[in-house]
């Protein structure tokens, strides 16, 4: 059976972990999403009626949320390189 040479497969490879043939398909999703590719694309090339679900089989990368800017960042930024001969920052609006 195609379960049968996968673990045999990842045995040889020296694979360790908990993998099944359904993992590729989890694999394909998140690479695809790390690759630019819209979430409805996947959903139809995964067959699935609702997006939800190829929600599941994508899996965000750790190093893709780390490349996202925090807005407080972003603001205090902006303020200190406006305002250089003042350079106290003052959370509370006083």
């Amino acid at each position: 059976s195609v379960r049968y040479f996968f673990f045999f497969f990842c045995k040889l490879a020296g694979i360790n972990q908990k993998v099944t043939p359904h993992t590729l398909r989890h694999c394909y999703a998140t690479h695809m999403l790390e690759n630019g590719v819209d979430l409805r694309y996947i959903q139809e090339l995964l067959g699935h009626a609702k997006p939800e679900t190829t929600m599941v089989y994508t899996h965000v990368a750790k190093k893709d949320i780390m490349q996202i800017p925090n807005p407080l960042d972003v603001a205090i930024k902006g303020y200190m390189e406006s305002d250089k001969s003042n350079k106290k920052v003052l959370l509370s609006g006083k």
